[in-house]
């Protein structure tokens, strides 16, 4: 089959990690695959080195752009539009906000047949202002319009879709955003690399968290609990991986809090990087506001170590409370410093819900699964459409 997928940028984040397996796992069936991108990255870091071993084509559209430029954008339609009606795709798979809405579109006028969706993480949510909120909403209801089918990262996504008025329960189908798992296997020889890289005694005990430094994803409570926590528990250490907007206002906050020799920022690191040094924690902590699913818990529980995290979006369906991790109420700081504590404080229990949690996400998280099931979606939407397949 002759498959595009298009998404707004090429960052280093879950949903980009997604696609570009995803392009890589349908190459190596046998199909014709495209990725399109617009050319943005950012202090998150890029994908494009990693999609260009992927096998697939690459289209980079400088037209597509994340922000909001009814110039750019009316450009980009026009482009994907265009690019289409030449190449005759059989399948648009299309990610991410803008690109979904630009490129199911583009896709519908050009008379693509199958066009899908993947919904990473719902782009009107609790975190925005209802200006925002209620036109994407809206937008997102009018792209479904011309989706032959729509793919959630997690049950709660098709929930919140569906409550939305986005489209029918039965247009939708979950598929859990895979990833290499082998990647993410712990040794001895990893944590004790991770930890002294840190300047982490053997007896401390790490607090991970995986995710850009930007608003809602959760460091601000963390900050908010954190006195507290290591008041409760002193041997606590905190480490920091990804880099953002809002860096220097996390490290000059710790500073007045004459906390900054408790976290380690790593900055920016690789993919490949993040995976050698998940084994130096002891609890992965996400305290994101808003999800979609969390891919950060996905790869600590793989190598081994338990979670904690709000109990929202996708997130109760990786950490399942008292056997892979401890869930705490959206917003609950007493409830998130508690959490901290007791599991930091019972090392016992860290090793079960860790092993449990490793355990689970073998079985359901692989990226070759994921491929597997898209792989299928896709054929039967072509059978149904007397495509060839």
């Amino acid at each position: 089959m002759n498959i595009y997928h298009v998404i707004t940028r090429l960052i280093v984040g879950g949903a980009q990690e997604n696609t570009v397996l995803t392009c890589r796992g349908l190459v190596e069936k046998g199909h014709r695959v495209t990725l399109v991108s617009g050319p943005e990255t950012g202090p998150e870091g890029s994908l494009w080195k990693q999609a260009e071993s992927a096998g697939c084509d690459l289209v980079k559209l400088d037209s597509l752009r994340r922000n909001v430029q009814p110039f750019r954008d009316w450009r980009a339609l026009r482009e994907l539009r265009d690019l289409f009606a030449r190449t005759e795709p059989h399948v648009v798979h299309t990610h991410s906000s803008k690109a979904g809405i630009l490129g199911r579109y583009a896709a519908a006028n050009a008379g693509v047949p199958i066009i899908v969706h993947t919904i990473h993480g719902m782009s009107f949510n609790r975190t925005q202002p209802p200006y925002v909120r209620l036109p994407y909403r809206w937008l997102e209801q009018r792209a479904a319009r011309h989706t032959t089918a729509l793919v959630t990262v997690a049950d709660a996504m098709t929930d919140q879709a569906v409550a939305a008025g986005v489209a029918p329960r039965d247009r939708f189908t979950t598929v859990y955003s895979g990833m290499e798992t082998e990647r993410y296997e712990a040794t001895g020889d990893r944590r004790s690399r991770a930890r002294a890289e840190w300047g982490v005694a053997k007896d401390e005990i790490v607090v991970g968290t995986i995710a850009r430094l930007f608003d809602n994803k959760g460091y601000d409570e963390i900050l908010d609990v954190m006195p507290e926590v290591i008041q409760g528990e002193p041997r606590l250490k905190f480490v920091w991986i990804g880099d953002g907007t809002r860096r220097g206002d996390y490290e000059r906050r710790l500073s007045r809090m004459g906390l900054r020799d408790r976290v380690h920022l790593t900055g920016l690191v690789s993919p490949e990087q993040v995976a050698s040094l998940i084994p130096g924690f002891d609890i992965v902590l996400h305290a994101s506001r808003w999800e979609g699913l969390p891919r950060a818990i996905v790869q600590g529980l793989l190598a081994g170590v338990p979670a904690i995290s709000f109990d929202n979006d996708g997130a109760p369906e990786v950490v399942i409370d008292g056997k892979t991790g401890l869930l705490v109420p959206l917003g609950d700081r007493e409830g998130l410093r508690s959490a901290i504590i007791s599991l930091a404080q019972d090392p016992g229990l860290r090793d079960r819900l860790g092993a449990a949690g490793r355990s689970q996400c073998l079985a359901r998280f692989g990226w070759r699964r994921m491929v597997d099931q898209l792989d299928e979606l896709y054929r039967r939407l072509a059978k149904d459409r007397d495509l060839p397949v």
